[in-house]
């Protein structure tokens, strides 16, 4: 699994045993080997680097880094539970209560997500954190708290990973970080970036935030870690915070990492190789994204001793929907612009207000109380009816909608023959009014027939 290294029971190099043009399949890291590559490259070494296997649809049974990973994020919460020395889950006992833990996990890749998950179902209370708005969503499916800063910065990167973040996002980042330290009792990193040193995410004065008797998993802690107090291989404790840093993880858990590994490779092997009888494959600089192509010349970075990492960019790769970008001070003022579920129904109670406190007055004004009780009951029929048909989405207007306004228009014609007014012009004005509301339920009828 792991790259060719110094053996100090032979005193050699492992290299120094390979015999010449054959073919090594391991994790590599080419960019931060360039001298193994120099001593693979003597040796006329075909390498293909499972860490460098494309994250795109067709490759996901060839994905070595995520089925390790997979393994790392579950094996973390296990070990974060061993050492935690207290529930996962909350329990009320006649001897007490028993508060759920708290885990805040850093990075949704498959690696975060599967902690998420194993924490999830021991029955922690989860919450996760990333710049990637998609993974914020799969946090939010398994039953996880997202967390996010005010800043809008979209933080997605290529190949599956998150990108760097401005400065100003990141100060907000670390504000977020320092009042969770305070609150949660495990934490578990999961942030890498390709190529480079692992961000530093908690400061060691963070750290110090966090209650005694919690622990801390840093998963990135081979690429430096993103734990400022985390030691690379080591499990110790820093005042009171049990921090495990392993780098073999998925050895941990050896019989499903081999079966998963196994597997990786022998689906790849398979599908590079048209020639079922003696393995061969071609390698093209021309290629479409997310092809069977892509998958070869990514993953192999040398070819009988011929460097050809990195490789070049595949053809039409698919663009995302560009993200604008918001400051702090435009976030404040859409904050302030949204109208709340408070103004909104104070809005309404004050319109509703004056039109009964309009009523009173017409009370007042009225020649006696039978027409002040007719005007009411209209204006409490019309409220009624316009909630009633307004407030339905169209879709679901059925024939009793269409009866609901021939009530509407008839209780119209009666209220204009209650007035003391010409007969014949009210019949007049009843019959046009009776016109207009079966030309409506027509209309209404008609629709419904079309939808």
């Amino acid at each position: 699994v792991r790259a060719p290294m110094l053996n100090p029971a032979l005193g050699a190099h492992e290299i120094d045993l390979f015999k010449p043009c054959s073919t090594l399949i391991s994790f590599i890291y080419p960019a931060q080997n360039p001298d193994l590559l120099n001593k693979l490259s003597e040796k006329k070494t075909t390498v293909l680097a499972m860490d460098q296997v494309p994250r795109v649809t067709i490759a996901q049974g060839y994905d070595a880094l995520s089925s390790m990973a997979n393994i790392a994020g579950y094996k973390a919460v296990v070990l974060a539970a061993n050492h935690f020395g207290r529930f996962f889950t909350g329990q009320i006992t006649a001897a007490g209560k028993v508060p759920p833990a708290k885990v805040l996990i850093i990075g949704g890749g498959v690696a975060g997500l599967a902690s998420a998950g194993a924490a999830k179902s021991m029955g922690a209370v989860v919450r996760g954190f990333d710049t990637r708005a998609a993974a914020l969503e799969q946090f939010k499916s398994l039953g996880a708290e997202p967390l996010e800063v005010d800043i809008k910065e979209s933080g997605e990167g290529q190949g599956g990973y998150a990108k760097e973040m401005s400065k100003e996002f990141i100060e907000a980042e670390m504000k977020l970080f320092a009042k969770q330290c305070q609150e949660v009792d495990i934490i578990i990193t999961t942030a890498l970036i390709p190529g480079k040193k692992a961000p530093i995410l908690f400061r060691k004065d963070m750290i110090e935030l966090m209650k005694e008797g919690s622990v801390v998993v840093d998963l990135a802690s081979e690429a430096g870690g993103n734990i400022e107090t985390t030691k690379p291989g080591e499990l110790y404790v820093y005042k009171g915070i049990t921090h495990i840093g392993y780098t073999d993880l998925p050895s941990r858990m050896a019989t499903q990492a081999s079966t998963l590994y196994s597997n990786n490779i022998t689906k790849l092997l398979k599908a590079i190789s048209p020639d079922k009888e003696k393995f061969y494959f071609d390698i093209k600089d021309e290629f479409d994204y997310g092809t069977l192509d892509h998958v070869v010349r990514g993953t192999v970075v040398m070819k009988d001793g011929k460097m050809i990492f990195p490789a070049p960019s595949p053809k039409n790769i698919p663009q995302g929907a560009p993200v604008k970008h918001k400051t702090v001070a435009e976030l404040q003022a859409e904050k302030a612009a949204t109208v709340t579920p408070f103004r909104k129904n104070m809005t309404t109670a004050s319109a509703y207000t004056a039109g009964l406190a309009s009523m009173l007055g017409l009370g007042i004004a009225a020649p006696n109380s039978a027409f002040t009780q007719m005007v009411t009951t209209f204006g409490l029929a019309g409220i009624v009816g316009y909630h009633t048909v307004w407030g339905v989405t169209p879709a679901l207007h059925s024939p009793l909608m269409s009866v609901t306004n021939a009530i509407s228009g008839r209780v119209q014609d009666t209220f204009s023959l209650d007035m003391d007014m010409d007969v014949a012009i009210l019949n007049r004005k009843g019959a046009v009014c009776r016109k207009i509301c079966k030309c409506t339920n027509e209309k209404t009828q008609l629709t419904m027939g079309i939808q």
